[in-house]
């Protein structure tokens, strides 16, 4: 994409960066994501940034976006861009951040002997524990910034309510936590065909409710894959138990929830097909990081994981008619397969 964009990119623009003169716009790649336009951004001077620009009424993904990537820059998990500049509740909505540090994992990732794709998951999965350590009183939904009702991390002061690092959430259940994502990945799905999915879906986290909401409560990132991923210089041949190497964006799905469901997600979207696994040497790795930085994988990791297996088919399900292209083959072939898939899970748990 170069020139001009559409016209909320075009308002948001000006809102963000009224004394800054755009030479042109750029495509980032392809989303599944209706909810959000994202466009690069080539200043004049040769500065550059990333505006996403909310399509449909999803002013809260960009709130909770500023929200966290302001927290975690703050407390040091993770690097992050920059915000350079926001207004959520704007017509449109918009979130301008800087680029990323580091070089984007997919490319790199790519380019990678199959060893050095282990130390590079060994250092995600690192990354992600560095991540889960930030532990809070309950499970919640992140809503914005502001005032955080229990603790920023057990045992820490809670931040100034009106500083920009604080983070509002609104505490509840993990079961119910995590059947509103599943309600978000119905609103953003594009594909109603397997609609049945969601509900079958929900009633398989309603009847482990016992099970789930006992699981512990970190800041999750939500969406971990390899276009979300930068590697970072700092991490170059860097232990992988540091944690250190890895910088991530696309924070809108994030929320406070059970490290084992990020764990799983990551490993899935990072290594798995349609309905198909990658090599276990890299699972391996990516788990194998993360113990070494965490003393262990998330507590009850083996129990849980079935369900939120079942809970990740909705990323196909929702999205049967994106996986079309991408694995040139017809749509209704794909629906048998979905299906067969979703019952496996199902029967695991």
């Amino acid at each position: 994409m170069n020139g001009t964009g559409s016209e909320p990119i075009d308002r948001a623009l000006a809102a963000a960066f009224p004394d800054r003169e755009v030479d042109r716009l750029t495509g980032v790649g392809p989303s599944w994501n209706g909810a959000n336009e994202t466009v690069g951004v080539v200043f004049a001077d040769g500065g550059r940034a990333f505006l996403k620009v909310a399509v449909t009424d999803e002013s809260n993904r960009l709130a909770r976006e500023r929200a966290v990537l302001r927290y975690v820059g703050a407390h040091g998990q993770l690097p992050v861009p920059e915000v350079l500049a926001a207004d959520p509740d704007g017509d449109p909505a918009y979130l301008a951040t800087a680029p990323a540090p580091g070089r984007g994992l997919l490319d790199v990732y790519d380019a990678a002997s199959d060893d050095e794709r282990e130390r590079l998951l060994r250092r995600v999965g690192a990354a992600l524990a560095a991540l889960h350590a930030d532990r809070f009183a309950s499970h919640g939904e992140i809503v914005g910034a502001g005032r955080e009702r229990g603790s920023a991390a057990a045992g820490e002061a809670t931040p100034d309510p009106d500083g920009p690092t604080g983070l509002a959430i609104e505490f509840a259940s993990w079961t119910d936590v995590l059947l509103a994502t599943i309600e978000r990945t119905r609103e953003i799905g594009t594909s109603e065909r397997l609609a049945d999915h969601y509900d079958a879906v929900v009633d398989c986290v309603c009847a482990n409710r016992d099970l789930l909401d006992g699981a512990p409560a970190a800041l999750l990132h939500g969406d971990v894959t390899k276009p979300n991923l930068f590697v970072t210089a700092e991490g170059d041949g860097a232990d992988a138990t540091a944690g250190a190497g890895v910088a991530a964006i696309d924070w809108e799905l994030s929320h406070v929830g059970d490290p084992a469901r990020d764990l799983v997600r990551a490993e899935d979207q990072l290594l798995n097909g349609f309905d198909s696994t990658g090599p276990e040497r890299f699972a391996s790795a990516l788990r194998d990081g993360y113990r070494e930085r965490a003393g262990g994988l998330p507590k009850g990791f083996e129990r849980r994981r079935p369900i939120y297996e079942a809970v990740r088919m909705l990323g196909r399900s929702g999205f049967i008619d994106q996986w079309v292209p991408y694995l040139d083959e017809p749509l209704d072939d794909l629906v048998e397969r979905a299906d067969a898939e979703l019952r496996a899970r199902l029967n695991a748990v």
